[in-house]
């Protein structure tokens, strides 16, 4: 039988600061050997190659450090100065476009380590005017993910592999959290409770989030459930998750886990 565990502490700040680092080193390591022309590759994001993806992520934790520690370009300042998130998005990529691949390697990794740094030195209980606003330890997760979820067009896109690890728990955690969200960007009126998650994660461990006598219940691979809500994955496409009640199966159509 599975072992079964609950979601994470919310204010495991340590924990979620060493998850962020292997998460950001996982992908470093991966991408030290890419060839000078594979930098070229095009991911699946349209527009974007992987030069373009590792000098986003660069870009956006540089801006998590000014948003956090009220500095230039904090996501404030720049939503007032910039006409759309399209064009804060766009900065970053540019600027890795003057760059050759190292070079925006080079730039992330230092971004990522200055990044964990002031996220560990904040309070927990901090409100960070990130989107919507989140407390420090949601925001760390938050970096996580994206790091992940670009991780995944980024090695789709040289053909490597993008193994599923135990710290997909903060992606699910995160995506559940998200769904009042996904449901007022989808225009949907949310359900009065959130459906009873059950996923099975790496190493047979099964994942559990929401009260047990939820009436609605999602279960499923943990991979896929991730997937779909960062939106790699079409619903169509998540063969292993199930959807029992009608709440269950709206919240798989909006999911959506990120702005």
């Amino acid at each position: 039988m599975a072992a079964e565990i609950a979601p994470r502490p919310s204010d495991d700040i340590a924990g979620l600061r060493n998850d962020l680092e292997a998460e950001q080193r996982c992908l470093v390591d991966d991408l030290r050997g890419v060839e000078a022309d594979d930098w070229f590759t095009v991911t699946a994001a349209e527009g974007w190659d992987v030069r373009d993806t590792v000098a986003h992520l660069a870009d956006t934790d540089e801006i998590a450090i000014d948003t956090c520690t009220d500095g230039p370009r904090s996501l404030t300042r720049l939503a007032t100065a910039l006409a759309s998130a399209e064009d804060v998005t766009l900065w970053g990529v540019l600027e890795g476009r003057r760059q050759p691949g190292p070079e925006v390697l080079a730039w992330w990794e230092d971004a990522q380590d200055r990044e964990r740094s002031v996220l560990a030195s904040l309070d927990p209980a901090m409100r960070v005017p990130w989107g919507l606003g989140m407390r420090v330890p949601s925001f760390l997760t938050a970096r996580l993910m994206e790091t992940w979820a670009h991780g995944l067009d980024v090695r789709t896109a040289l053909g490597l592999a993008s193994p599923d690890t135990a710290r997909l728990r903060h992606v699910a955690w995160l995506a559940i959290r998200a769904l009042p969200y996904a449901y007022q960007v989808a225009s949907r009126e949310p359900p009065a409770s959130l459906p009873r998650v059950e996923l099975r994660g790496p190493d047979d461990v099964t994942w559990t989030y929401g009260p047990a006598d939820a009436p609605a219940r999602i279960t499923g691979d943990a991979g896929e459930f991730c997937r779909l809500f960062v939106r790699r994955l079409s619903r169509g496409d998540a063969h292993t998750l199930r959807a029992e009640g009608a709440d269950a199966d709206a919240a798989l159509d909006v999911a959506r886990a990120y702005l």
